[in-house]
């Protein structure tokens, strides 16, 4: 039996295609450094990128004592955030007319990076981008800087969005280094997921995730959120699923319990679908008044509507469902599934005073029937055909004959059924009442003649 709504049926779908990605989030650059870290001076042997990889050396320029001072004290008033100043000595190792002019490109490095530094701390990127670029040609610089500066490059055109440029710097700095950690397999996958290759992406997140897993590290949450996506643009539902599982494991979460419900929905596996979203419910994660109903939805759809009903009934007393016509009609119609009638009719009655129309007053109708209350169901169909907009008045028709039957008002019951009889699709069942009542009238009537 298959009670939930179409726009329920349809919730994993929607739900999956809105799973939050960090991967769209622009990546602020790790690398960039305020200052000159780790700078040799004199002669050095650099043993970095592709150099280190050859087992080649090369040798450095060397870094003048004044330079470095003079950059000392920018980088002093960096860490005071007096751009101004940092700016000033900057401007004045680069002038013409410094006694230490021309820079050698080792200093000249350390000062595009300061400079770099400042200009993305006042988001002047495309200055960020342009000190970055200095840096990258200068054919003497170190080739660590270099290395450096072209993943901080690849990371600002992803903060500028220019997903096209960062994905084909960041492919040039894996080239040049030696070594190649998680979190740039990420950060190239989130370029690729941008530019919607999505095949590259999900290749590339799977590199950074397995990378952890063979270290005994947990991945972290949003590189799941990001293969989780992909797979599910990949239509591979088993594969989201696996991924979800991990993820209770890791981030048990709210969200990743009903995300899991909805999957084995997109699997057509309704008892795994309920059995997520009811451990979700165990645990008194569902709060809101959508998530309930749709936990009663699933209770009624695996056929156990007593549950579903005591789901609506604890959600209405707590008053985080709210007691519309809808939601008490729901409500009362799970009990009656339930074979709770005496709990039904209450329930359903608010409901139909509630309604806008008479259909939930002939459903009412129906109810007082089955609970044996006669003169209530014929109120109540009297009170739906009244107030119109009921779906099969036939139908009002033949509850209100039987009730009539059962308080042996015969003649109101045969009116009834005659009304009933008016519509083709219930011919037969009011002409097999009239016979039957006729009969029994005539019994009767035998009766007390003998």
């Amino acid at each position: 039996m298959n009670v939930l709504p179409n726009k329920l049926l349809t919730f994993g779908r929607a739900l999956a295609v809105s799973v939050p990605l960090l991967a769209a989030q622009a990546v602020v650059p790790t690398v960039i450094q305020p200052f000159f870290a780790g700078v040799e001076f004199g002669v050095v042997n650099a043993q970095e990128g592709e150099a280190k990889k050859e087992q080649k050396t090369k040798r450095t320029q060397a870094m003048r004592n004044k330079v470095y001072e003079k950059l000392q004290l920018a980088q002093t008033s960096v860490e005071a955030k007096d751009f101004t100043e940092a700016f000033a000595v900057l401007d004045e190792l680069t002038s013409d007319r410094s006694s230490l002019s021309p820079l050698n490109d080792a200093e000249m490095a350390n000062v595009l990076n300061v400079y770099a530094f400042i200009y993305y701390t006042r988001e002047d990127y495309p200055k960020a981008i342009d000190a970055y670029k200095g840096i990258i040609e200068l054919e003497e610089a170190p080739e660590g800087t270099k290395v450096q500066s072209r993943y901080s490059l690849a990371q600002l055109y992803f903060v500028i969005e220019d997903y096209r440029n960062g994905v084909d710097t960041l492919l040039e700095w894996f080239e040049a280094s030696t070594t190649v950690g998680a979190n740039s397999y990420v950060l190239l996958s989130q370029g690729y997921y941008q530019l919607k290759e999505y095949d590259l992406a999900l290749e590339n997140v799977e590199i950074a995730i397995n990378m952890y897993k063979e270290t005994d590290k947990i991945p972290k949450e949003n590189w799941y959120g990001l293969q989780r996506f992909l797979y599910y643009e990949k239509e591979n539902y088993s594969k989201v699923v696996e991924i979800l599982d991990e993820l209770l494991v890791h981030y048990p979460k709210k969200s990743y319990w009903i995300q899991l419900s909805a999957m084995y929905g997109e699997l057509q596996d309704e008892s795994k679908q309920l059995a997520a979203l009811e451990t979700a419910y165990m645990q008194k994660m569902l709060t809101n008044e959508q998530e309930l109903v749709r936990m009663a939805y699933l209770y009624l759809n695996g056929d156990v509507p007593y549950k579903a009903a005591k789901v609506l009934d604890e959600g209405v007393r707590n008053k985080v469902i709210e007691p519309t016509s809808k939601n008490l009609d729901l409500l009362g119609s799970s009990w009656r599934q339930a074979q709770e009638i005496k709990k039904a009719i209450p329930e359903m009655a608010k409901a139909a005073s509630k309604a806008e129309n008479g259909e939930l007053w002939s459903r009412l109708c129906s109810v007082y029937l089955d609970g044996d209350q006669f003169k209530k169901a014929i109120d109540a169909c009297d009170q739906g055909l009244k107030k119109g907009g009921v779906k099969r008045a036939d139908t009002a028709y033949l509850v209100k004959g039987m009730a009539h039957f059962n308080l042996k008002q015969y003649k109101s019951a045969r009116t009834a059924f005659n009304q009933a009889a008016k519509d083709k699709r219930s011919v037969k069942y009011a002409t097999q009442w009239i016979n039957f009542m006729d009969k029994e009238l005539e019994r009767q009537k035998s009766l007390e003649e003998s």
